[in-house]
Parts: C-alpha cells; structure tokens; sequence
C-alpha cells in the first residue's frame, strides 16, 4: 500500500512540489496575520517566520557538529577489526 503511494506521487512529482509550495505560504500568511504577537518573550519573535529558521539552523548545526564530532576520532576505518 504504501508502495503504491509513492509511486502515485513519484508520478505526479510537479504537482506534489506545486502543492508543498501552497502550502508553505498558506502558513507563511497564516504566520504573518493571524498568530497573536503582543506575548512574545524577545524582539526576534516577532518576525516572521522565526522559530522555523531557528529550528532550520539548529538542525543544521546539530547535523554539521555531528559529522565534525564523528571524524575527530569516533569513526575508525572499515579495516579496524580486520588487523
């Protein structure tokens, strides 16, 4: 079943993305007019769309200091238990 789902949309691809953009400024406007701002806690919150970059760039950093993390010394060579 879900097989055929991805295929469904793996075939209607243009529109799957046509849709994902609708829907990105439906909340994106939805962000701007209708949330209630006058409780925000700091000045940056009361930008547009702040906690989606927030979350964006953390999850960006986590993803980068993870991989720097890893090669410092965490990850060993595919060959380690062979010698």
């Amino acid at each position: 079943m879900i097989v055929k789902l991805i295929d469904f949309l793996r075939d209607r691809l243009k529109l799957v993305i046509r849709l994902s953009y609708v829907v990105l400024a439906l909340l994106v406007v939805w962000d701007v007019l209708l949330l209630d701002k006058s409780h925000v806690h700091t000045a940056a919150e009361k930008l547009p769309g702040f906690w989606s970059l927030f979350g964006f760039v953390a999850c960006v950093l986590i993803i980068f200091l993870s991989k720097w993390y890893g090669h410092l010394g965490i990850m060993t060579r595919e060959d380690y238990y062979d010698e």
